[in-house]
């Protein structure tokens, strides 16, 4: 009977025990960091938690958590890591195109590969990659080393990716490769 009268908990900290989604994908820790804030009593120490989510097929999410605890920083990360996700394209194992992302001080240089290559980047910014199911692709850090804004700045320079297709569109010159496109067939039928 005790239990039928319990409130449930409200606010965000339940929010973020409670709600477990489905997982899809797979989510990797990039940093944990041990904070400090200095009260009258002395020090109370938190936890902030860099996490990555990707699908291995072109969307991957990054975002950090912060709690108490590590388990509960890694949990806000990956629930906010979800939410904010971001879809490029992917050509083959690479990137379409050479791409230089800013976030900070921070830039991370990216440039396609030949296959067989693999991911030559440095730990966080690796780490986004194969969770975006990039395999081949060349990466050079620029400027911080914060793994924060390594990260944000690997995000920033994967939004920046277009296709072929899309870059095609936006000249105007979509009707002009569908118009080559059909003589081409034509001539092939006669």
């Amino acid at each position: 009977m005790t239990n039928e009268i319990r409130k449930e908990a409200k606010g965000k900290k339940a929010e973020f025990q409670k709600v477990k989604p489905a997982t899809e994908g797979k989510t990797t820790v990039i940093h944990v960091a041990r904070t400090a804030k200095v009260v009258k009593g002395g020090k109370r120490f938190g936890f902030r938690a860099l996490v990555v989510i990707g699908n291995g097929d072109g969307k991957v999410g990054v975002a950090i958590g912060k709690a108490n605890q590590v388990q509960l920083a890694i949990g806000k990360a990956e629930t906010h890591a979800r939410k904010n996700t971001v879809t490029f394209p992917i050509v083959g194992d690479t990137i379409p195109h050479e791409v230089i992302g800013r976030f900070g001080a921070a830039s991370v240089w990216m440039k396609p590969a030949a296959p067989g290559t693999g991911v030559i980047a440095g730990a966080g910014v690796r780490l986004v990659l194969e969770a975006a199911g990039i395999k081949d692709v060349l990466a050079k850090s620029l400027g911080s080393t914060n793994p924060c804004n390594l990260v944000y700045a690997t995000l920033e320079a994967l939004k920046l990716l277009k296709s072929k297709e899309a870059v095609n569109v936006i000249r105007g010159k979509a009707e002009a490769v569908k118009a080559e496109e059909k003589p081409a067939a034509e001539v092939a039928a006669n």
